[in-house]
């Protein structure tokens, strides 16, 4: 007798393509942001991590995140999108990536509950 294991429904894993100016999310990444007005964006150089923090409306009317820090998200239904090509510009530099012979890079993320960030791990590049 065979042995079939079935397979569930479940999301594809959380994935990030990084552009010369922007970071695009897949769907199951951006099940993260739907409530999400603005966004934050920290690189931890030292781990090679970038993090994407979800603020809604609400928490940015208190005032606590600067305007300098706030950074427009666009969420489609298939997909997100983050621009700031300053930082990735600055991504591009640690990592050596080279946006005019290749147009993007992807890597794996995970949404870390102790930060409340989806953190995109750019050790884990998928091929």
């Amino acid at each position: 007798m065979s042995k079939f294991e079935w397979v569930s429904k479940k999301p594809l894993d959380e994935l990030a393509t990084l552009y010369e100016a922007n970071i695009t999310l897949n769907k199951s990444a951006t099940s993260y942001f739907e409530t999400a007005y603005i966004v934050l964006l920290g690189l931890d150089v030292d781990n090679k991590l970038i993090a994407v923090k979800p603020i809604t409306k609400e928490e940015a009317s208190l005032g606590y995140v600067p305007e300098e820090q706030r950074h427009n998200i666009t969420i489609k239904s298939s997909y997100s999108r983050v621009c700031n090509k300053l930082f990735m510009s600055e991504v591009a530099e640690l990592m050596s990536f080279d946006f005019k012979n290749k147009n993007s890079y992807k890597f794996k993320a995970h949404w870390s509950k102790s930060e409340e960030a989806l953190i995109i791990d750019l050790n884990k590049e998928e091929v």
